[in-house]
């Protein structure tokens, strides 16, 4: 669920990228849940994959998390970075949860505007 009628370029951009890696890692189908808002200049937005099995790799998780150090940035992580490189832009982070958890949720905080 999106609040609101428009977001920032920059917001869309993110929101869209996490949904497509989300999508990529319910290698076996299941559920994308994809939510934004805008609470005074700053974007809120989560993006949630939930599904029998779900494959996020350290590369992606690096590149999303800007954990990555000096090591290359594949094509295949290219949106994560991305979206890391907007996020940090904005003054915010990019939050992923535990490889343990039974879902992968993303999280991102930033001002985009």
């Amino acid at each position: 669920m999106v609040e609101d009628a428009t977001l920032p370029k920059p917001a869309i951009k993110v929101l869209l990228n996490l949904a497509l890696i989300a999508g990529d890692a319910l290698v076996r189908g299941g559920q994308l849940d994809v939510g934004a808002e805008s609470n005074d200049g700053q974007v809120e937005i989560v993006v949630r994959a939930d599904g029998p099995r779900i494959v996020l790799d350290a590369e992606m998780r690096a590149a999303l998390t800007g954990t990555q150090g000096e090591a290359v940035i594949t094509p295949r992580a290219a949106a994560a970075y991305l979206v890391q490189a907007l996020v940090a832009e904005g003054g915010g982070i990019v939050q992923v949860s535990d490889p343990e958890d039974s879902v992968l949720l993303f999280g991102a905080v930033f001002k985009a505007g």
